[in-house]
């Protein structure tokens, strides 16, 4: 009697079958180009993953996404969906045996109602690029990430971005009316409304922003727009020489009922990195940089002149535009300034805007107890800091990570957050249970288990 071995099936047998299912669903949109793999494994945050991905699948349009979840859930394989990749927390970055699902190619205004002030847009459209297309019919999506040039909708919904006019606009949920999401095993889902009001059920188009591709792939959103502002601006630019006084002066002008549109602070160390980067001169000392906007531009910003001059800071007033782009952009060149030095520990809390002082002394105690700089800047109208560590090589040094620790265990004790506006990511979930706590904890995973009981849409990332 003759016996017969099994047949074993190895893992590039698998890999293989789901290549060829891939390509016979949506053709020449799979790719396993060796450059554009590996470009998956890292995003903004400095932070790489060991091993590229199986395929990346450029989808243009809502069948190809569906397409690949199908494909995905049939052969239980991990799915990581990614736009520009300008992220900041790793919530998009691929690793080995991965499908990258980008939308990045998906970029098309689909409708502009201006009655109804609401733009329905796919995914991939950069937000710098929503905003030229809507600026000759007078409106405007407010959401502005320091990343607006580079990033995508999709992505500023996908980690709830913030970014510089927050604390009188709001954050990219306040934005978003509606979403269509594909679900892990294809199905689609309308979510929303186009209405004003709306109650109906729970709010999923909620749940679904920032959730950080753990939920669903979004492949259609309908925004909230605003009408564009006009007429004159002010722009203050005020320095202190110490960070404490500069956070307070920033909470006690909110305090005061004063609305700028943007107020960012930089501290010195960042501005020394800002600095050296663009190649001018630091004269020292902490930035206060703020914009009013609105028919009470000029009013607000000679009150906030007066606040900052009783408070010690040293200030100028200008209505030229000019100005206030050029010292926004000085802003915006922080986190390439601190890319030049090395690898980076990209971090973002929020406290209540009243401890912001308290925050940055926090900073300055750990700074002097683990012997390091943690270069800051903060959205200083909404409490939200962003302290960066930066060292050499891709591996996060232990020193590292206690200070980390000791700093977001501060911002908790301040009633703040683990993160205002980057996301979880894989660099911030060994915190999420000091925050969020054992019950809510596990039910936020038994709520991601409901959309994707395989656990195949962007694993490792968050939970």
């Amino acid at each position: 009697m003759t016996s017969t071995a099994p047949t074993t099936r190895t893992i590039d047998d698998d890999e293989s079958a789901v290549l060829q299912a891939l390509r016979a669903a949506v053709g020449d949109a799979v790719t396993t180009d060796a450059d554009l793999l590996d470009a998956t494994r890292e995003d903004r945050s400095g932070h790489r993953s060991p091993g590229a991905p199986l395929a990346v699948v450029t989808a243009r349009s809502v069948e190809h996404v569906q397409a690949v979840m199908r494909i995905a859930t049939e052969t239980g394989t991990p799915v990581v969906t990614r736009g520009a990749g300008t992220g900041l927390a790793g919530g998009a970055i691929a690793s080995a045996g991965e499908i990258v699902l980008s939308t990045l190619a998906m970029d098309t205004v689909l409708e502009v109602s201006v009655d109804d002030e609401l733009a329905v847009v796919q995914p991939g459209i950069l937000n710098a690029e929503l905003n030229r297309q809507l600026e000759p019919r007078g409106l405007w999506f407010a959401p502005d990430p320091a990343s607006r040039a580079i990033s995508t909708i999709g992505g500023n919904i996908a980690t709830n971005a913030g970014g510089l006019l927050c604390a009188k606009y709001g954050v990219t949920r306040e934005a978003v009316l509606g979403l269509k999401v594909v679900l892990a095993d294809g199905r689609m889902l309308e979510l929303g409304h186009r209405t004003v009001k709306g109650v109906t059920g729970l709010d999923l188009t909620a749940l679904m922003v920032g959730s950080e591709g753990t939920l669903g792939v979004i492949v259609e959103a309908t925004l909230k727009l605003l009408p564009r502002v006009t007429g004159t601006v002010g722009i203050v630019s005020a320095t202190f020489a110490d960070v404490e006084d500069a956070a307070r002066a920033a909470a006690v002008i909110t305090a005061a009922g004063l609305r700028p549109a943007i107020m960012e602070l930089v501290g010195e160390s960042a501005m020394s990195a800002i600095a050296e980067h663009l190649g001018f001169e630091h004269p020292g000392g902490t930035q206060l940089i703020i914009q009013t906007d609105g028919p009470a531009a000029e009013t607000e910003a000679a009150g906030i002149l007066a606040v900052i001059t009783s408070l010690g800071g040293a200030a100028v007033l200008s209505t030229d535009p000019e100005e206030g782009e050029r010292l926004f952009a000085v802003r915006r060149a922080f986190h390439p300034s601190l890319k030049a030095r090395g690898t980076t520990l990209i971090e973002d809390v929020s406290v209540p805007r009243s401890r912001l002082p308290a925050m940055f002394a926090a900073i300055a105690d750990i700074e002097q107890r683990f012997g390091i700089q943690i270069p800051t800047v903060a959205h200083a109208g909404d409490g939200n800091l962003h302290p960066n560590f930066v060292f050499d090589g891709q591996e996060v040094p232990d020193h590292i990570w206690a200070a980390a620790d000791e700093m977001f265990l501060a911002a908790l004790r301040l009633g703040g957050t683990l993160t205002g506006e980057h996301g979880v990511g894989i660099l911030k979930k060994r915190w999420l249970r000091d925050e969020l706590g054992d019950d809510q904890l596990e039910l936020q995973r038994q709520i991601k288990s409901v959309f994707d009981p395989l656990g195949i849409l962007n694993p490792g990332k968050v939970f």
